[in-house]
């Protein structure tokens, strides 16, 4: 019985400016013009990329201050590779270099759209109205 070789595999890294708008727009999350995005990434603390036969096809950041604060971020899949289990991937890849490197003491959030929820709580991620604490947002008046 011959085993299928796994088609998807996970990088460490972050992804071109182009792929990484390619990538959110894809999935359904908002654009970022490309000067946001070149003076992110590179302040990504851990970044995972997703391919399938060589072509990126999700990813997930970690952001913070490498000591008492991150966030992770930009978390999506394709729509066409969707509902296989890479979603969970991305985010074991993600929780586990918290795990290994970030101090015990360090605050860990993210931005929970619709049903992803589910997803992140599989990792530990609770409701922060249940901890007395809500969360919010704002942008930027430049548009």
């Amino acid at each position: 019985m011959q085993i299928d070789e796994d088609p998807y595999e996970i990088r460490t890294g972050v992804p071109t400016t182009e792929v990484f708008r390619r990538l959110r727009t894809d999935a359904g999350l908002s654009d970022k013009s490309p000067e946001a995005v070149a003076l992110a990434l590179p302040n990504t603390w851990f970044g995972v990329v997703l391919h399938h036969a060589g072509e990126p096809i999700g990813m997930g950041r970690i952001i913070g201050d490498g000591g008492t604060a991150f966030q992770l971020v930009d978390i999506c899949v394709h729509p066409a590779h969707q509902g296989r289990g890479l979603g969970k991937r991305i985010m074991a890849a993600l929780t586990g270099e918290l795990d290994r490197r970030a101090p015990a003491t360090a605050y860990v959030s993210l931005i929970a759209d619709g049903p992803a929820r589910h997803l992140y709580e599989k990792f530990g991620f609770a409701d922060t109205a249940g901890h007395d604490s809500i969360g919010m947002y704002r942008t930027t008046d430049r548009g």
